[in-house]
């Protein structure tokens, strides 16, 4: 029977997830995958202002792919822990059995919306400033409000909360460290 550790790391978009699972998985040599390589057309409510008005149930957003993956990668691995981009911790109902730990990037919004906007300008496309202009009128209406309950949500949940901005180096060590403190 595996022992792998399933860690989530969570928090809004532009928090540091994707390149903090990397750094940690690298550290620890282990697997990781990320939410956003299982999105697909209808991941999300069509309509998502909608959605957050009537309540913003993560278990709406699915990702089916991502559970089937996650645990077969959980029986067949031999690794202490696998690394996995979560947005939303535990709180989606298809995923929270298979994770073990949640940490939470809980970054201030200006930031988070800061690197978004940094991620789009540093690999621009044909649309880029169109793209950025809709994302931060969408921001402006919700985005932000979403993606503030739901690190509410998770942040109810999680077994470690980070609200220091550090560098990616400072908060891996950080993370590292607790593991090793908290999941022998």
């Amino acid at each position: 029977m595996s022992q792998v550790k399933v860690i989530a790391i969570s928090g809004a978009s532009g928090c540091g997830k994707t390149t903090l699972v990397k750094k940690l998985s690298d550290e620890f040599k282990c697997p990781n995958l990320h939410f956003d390589d299982f999105v697909v057309n209808h991941t999300y409510p069509a309509n998502m202002k909608e959605w957050y008005e009537n309540g913003a149930n993560v278990s709406e957003i699915k990702t089916p792919e991502l559970a089937s993956v996650l645990g077969k990668l959980i029986r067949s691995n031999d690794s202490k822990y696998i690394f996995l981009e979560e947005p939303f911790g535990r709180e989606r109902y298809s995923i929270s059995s298979l994770i073990d730990y949640v940490v939470l990037l809980d970054q201030p919004m200006e930031i988070c919306l800061s690197r978004v906007i940094q991620r789009n300008t540093d690999n621009p496309t044909p649309d880029s400033l169109n793209s950025i202009s809709r994302y931060l009128a969408n921001y402006d209406d919700h985005f932000r409000d979403i993606y503030i309950e739901a690190v509410n949500q998770v942040r109810d949940n999680c077994n470690l909360s980070i609200r220091d901005v550090i560098s990616v180096e400072a908060c891996t060590s950080l993370i590292g460290n607790w593991l090793r403190t908290n999941t022998n």
